[in-house]
């Protein structure tokens, strides 16, 4: 499996209400709440995103609260993945549960540039920066992980089971 797109990029400590503003939770509808998706930190991001779309992040992303919208939310935007230096741990547990791939690489983190068109290999982790032509090594999901995100989420995996 792999991902191919345009890099939107964030700094470190982007924590979950930024990336789905409190005021919005009660929207039961995804679209509708992935609307909002970023809106806080970049207004400009929900008009721009394509399916296929890459996010980038410094540490720590997906800080703060453990709702599980955040990662649900880029999902729905049309990002495919996820790329930062590390996760939070609920955030990063959230991603897998709900199918979104996410992939830790310093390297990559610090080395791809918003606007950039990116490539990813799940089954490798590896990370290639088609504008710049560098490649990075991420660290590759275990095949189980890549079953739950191929699945589109846990609960989809188990049901499959």
């Amino acid at each position: 499996m792999e991902a191919k797109g345009r890099v939107f990029k964030y700094g470190d400590n982007v924590d979950t209400d930024v990336i789905i503003p409190a005021r919005y939770l009660a929207i039961q509808d995804k679209k509708e709440l992935a609307s909002h998706c970023m809106e806080d930190i970049d207004k400009e991001f929900v008009g721009k995103v394509k399916a296929g779309d890459i996010m980038v992040a410094g540490a720590n992303f997906g800080c703060g609260s453990s709702r599980e919208h955040a990662p649900m939310v880029i999902k729905e935007s049309g990002v495919s993945c996820v790329i930062a230096k590390t996760f939070a741990r609920i955030f990063f547990r959230n991603a897998i549960n709900i199918g979104l791939p996410i992939i830790e690489c310093t390297e990559a983190s610090e080395g791809i540039a918003p606007g950039d068109e990116v490539e990813i290999d799940f089954d490798s982790g590896k990370i290639t920066d088609i504008t710049t032509g560098k490649s990075y090594q991420g660290t590759p999901f275990p095949a189980f992980m890549q079953g739950i995100i191929n699945a589109g989420g846990l609960v989809n995996y188990i049901n499959e089971g």
